[in-house]
């Protein structure tokens, strides 16, 4: 489980096809304190470390199923990509964003970026099977960022940013075009379900 509270920006360094996508990824995290099979979220993705190592900078791998690429934007990985990272959440440490289980349940497109003051307002467009669970002021996690929702318009719904999320994750470079992981909020998908189930 994770927070969507993005404690590292880290780069993807070098890709590999086995069937599967290896990649590895640069991080500033200290290495010596992350296991081999530990879950990193990546740009909201779970994922499984599975080597690490320290030089020339700190780096993991990982390995990306086909499953998890047809779902989402880690098909479009490649050396430079600047992605959030977010180590699992432990017992004790504060909940800062919300809930969020590295399940992403599909992809969002960047429609819209306009400057509002400092911060940067940005159009998402949802696929119309998930933007039922989009609520005004409530929860997203895209690409791995817990973020609160302004307003809804159909599929369409709008996120705020202000200026320490800029730098502290890769949402400075948003643009027009782009698609993100979406993972909605835990507690809609079973508010739904119970709605679902009793009818």
């Amino acid at each position: 489980m994770f927070t969507g509270i993005v404690t590292d920006i880290g780069e993807v360094l070098e890709t590999e096809r086995r069937g599967d996508l290896r990649a590895r990824i640069g991080t500033g995290y200290d290495v010596g304190g992350i296991d081999i099979g530990a879950s990193i979220a990546c740009d909201g993705v779970c994922l499984t470390v599975i080597a690490l190592g320290s030089a020339p900078r700190n780096w993991f791998d990982v390995e990306i199923s086909a499953e998890t690429l047809s779902k989402t934007n880690l098909d479009h990985w490649a050396k430079g990509t600047r992605i959030n990272l977010e180590r699992a959440l432990k017992v004790g440490d504060e909940l800062g964003g919300h809930i969020v289980s590295g399940h992403v349940d599909g992809l969002a497109e960047v429609v819209a970026v306009r400057g509002e003051g400092d911060s940067v307002r940005v159009t998402f467009r949802a696929p119309h099977a998930l933007a039922g669970f989009i609520a005004p002021k409530g929860s997203v996690a895209l690409n791995g960022t817990s973020l609160t929702v302004n307003e809804v318009e159909g599929t369409d719904f709008g996120i705020n940013f202000i200026p320490h999320t800029q730098k502290a994750t890769t949402w400075g470079g948003v643009k027009v075009g782009d698609r993100v992981n979406l993972e909605v909020d835990t507690m809609a998908r079973y508010v739904a379900r119970l709605r679902d189930w009793g009818q």
